[in-house]
């Protein structure tokens, strides 16, 4: 169960490491504008508001593979750190697009449940 609790935890990271590099480096560019349904004015003006949401995504990002390497502290970081994912997520699906809570929250959850039940079988 550990091991299904750390992929989970790895593909919840590797998530927001893609939502980083959306946000702070394709959100102007071509391809990110098309992925993400954005005209070229809209990305051009709200640049520099991406790019401080992908690098807050980049912190749970670090903070969820740190948990993968620290075994002391693993599942209090976890914990938390997940815990943050999923805030997030809704918040995002409450104020911006509801899709966000499928992206985000859903494999958060999913993540802390595997998590809460890797722990309960020690």
């Amino acid at each position: 169960m550990q091991t299904l609790a750390d992929i989970a935890v790895f593909c919840v990271a590797l998530l927001h490491l893609c939502f980083l590099m959306l946000e702070m480096i394709l959100w102007n560019r071509k391809s990110g504008r098309r992925l993400l349904g954005l005209d070229a004015e809209f990305a051009r003006s709200t640049r520099r508001l991406a790019a401080n949401q992908g690098l807050y995504n980049g912190f749970l990002a670090a903070g969820l593979l740190w948990s993968l390497l620290d075994e002391q502290f693993a599942w209090p970081l976890q914990l938390f750190f997940l815990s943050c994912v999923i805030i997030a997520g809704i918040f995002g699906a409450l104020s911006v697009n509801r899709q966000i809570i499928w992206i985000q929250a859903l494999p958060g959850a999913i993540a802390l449940v595997l998590v809460f039940l890797a722990q309960s079988t020690y």
